[in-house]
């Protein structure tokens, strides 16, 4: 019997559809390529995050998980430091969250939609689409290279940086962004309890090259997620490995190097590159693109899941009402809601990357005027929040703000 609705990828944001789908009454077979649980990096949530893991019902998993806690971020360059503390925030909502091992955190959102009703496939490969506004259809492979046609009502692809529908449809088109690449691993930190704020995820700007930047995110179990990004071109002369690229890029970052002095690495060096992305539409006959599967902006302000969950969110609560057979405005209800957040998290990027926000941010002249408490929200997530003249106009407010900062 063919489902209601299909859903390609089984991350956060095919797993918060699927659980809000099946609660709503419809059949929903989830298409998932590899196992879980499986590795991914993008572990450092932001609270908006809450309000959709709470909507879906799954945010008693991710509770009782027994994740490190979050409530902020601290920005190091040198010896300049500046910390954000989330509960500060202007906007109203959640102002803490987890940071997440993600083999372990998309697991249990899977196992989440297992429960309320949904089916998920493992070792499932989608390799073609037939678009149709009433019946579209996906042909899918299994492990063992056997074939099958799957037609349902509706299609959601979920499928994250795998962009599943964006190749197979030919929906994409280049970004704005200039190459970069992320260079990480997981270490066993061994840092002395009073010497960091585990709540908080550092972000670490190089002092010699402020389009270079690390992260360190501090996790359950005395692990952290560490990692260092940018072209590369720029990582390129610290080493002939990705070892050696990360090993030396780690000993300029001042703070970050003292903390993990003692760490030991427990995972290989891995790396992503080219992740910037974007396509011509998010909706089409039949099918809809959630979060990375469409548009993936860069891992500086942690924004990835955040809008996995909004778009997971925008488009089930359209899917539903054409389910039921009404006629939605997709670009109206799912596409332009979701484009207009990104575009603010767009323009913090941005200027992060042309030094503005980073002048902004290690000025010491944000406190004026609730200044901090607004870009504190947009830092939290609240990137679609429009009370805040920070997210209505953030290049205006943001451009405001760094003139006052010399």
């Amino acid at each position: 019997m063919n489902p209601d609705v299909v859903i390609i990828g089984a991350g956060p944001a095919g797993s918060v559809a699927a659980a809000m789908l099946v609660d709503a009454g419809f059949s929903v077979e989830v298409l998932e390529r590899v196992h879980f649980p499986r590795f991914s990096i993008g572990e450092s949530l932001l609270p908006q995050a809450m309000e959709w893991l709470a909507e879906a019902d799954l945010l008693r998993d991710v509770v009782e998980a027994g994740f490190q806690h979050k409530n902020g971020a601290i920005f190091r360059c040198g010896d300049k430091e500046e910390c954000f503390d989330f509960r500060t925030k202007s906007a109203n909502g959640w102002g803490t969250t987890f940071q997440v091992r993600r083999d372990k955190f998309d697991d249990l959102l899977a196992r989440g939609a297992v429960r309320k009703g949904a089916k998920v496939s493992f070792g499932q490969t989608v390799v073609a689409m037939q678009p149709d506004p009433v019946m579209p259809r996906l042909t899918v492979r299994d492990e063992a290279g056997a074939e099958r046609d799957i037609t349902a009502r509706f299609v959601l692809d979920a499928s994250g940086f795998g962009r599943v529908l964006a190749r197979l449809l030919d929906l994409e088109t280049p970004t704005s962004f200039p190459n970069r690449m992320s260079i990480f691993t997981h270490v066993e930190d061994n840092i002395p309890v009073r010497a960091y704020d585990r709540n908080k995820i550092l972000i670490t700007v190089n002092p010699l090259n402020n389009e270079i930047w690390y992260w360190l995110i501090p996790l359950a179990d005395g692990l952290c997620s560490m990692g260092v990004v940018g072209k590369p071109e720029h990582l390129l002369p610290y080493g002939s490995t990705r070892e050696e690229q990360l090993s030396a890029l780690v000993a300029e970052s001042g703070l970050m190097s003292e903390l993990l002095v003692n760490a030991k690495r427990v995972r290989d060096v891995g790396e992503i590159s080219g992740y910037a992305c974007r396509v011509s539409s998010l909706t089409g006959d039949g099918y809809a693109l959630l979060g990375n599967a469409g548009e993936f902006l860069d891992p500086v302000f942690s924004s990835g899941v955040t809008i996995a969950l909004k778009s997971a969110s925008l488009a089930t609560h359209t899917l539903i009402k054409q389910l039921n057979g009404e006629a939605p405005d997709w670009d109206v209800e799912f596409s332009r809601p979701l484009c207009r957040g990104v575009e603010v998290f767009r323009a913090y990027v941005s200027g992060w990357y042309d030094g503005s926000l980073q002048k902004i941010i290690f000025s010491g002249r944000t406190d004026a005027n609730q200044v901090k408490g607004m870009i504190t929200s947009v830092l939290a997530g609240y990137a679609w929040d429009e009370k805040n003249p920070f997210v209505r106009e953030p290049d205006k407010y943001l451009g405001m703000v760094k003139s006052l900062c010399g």
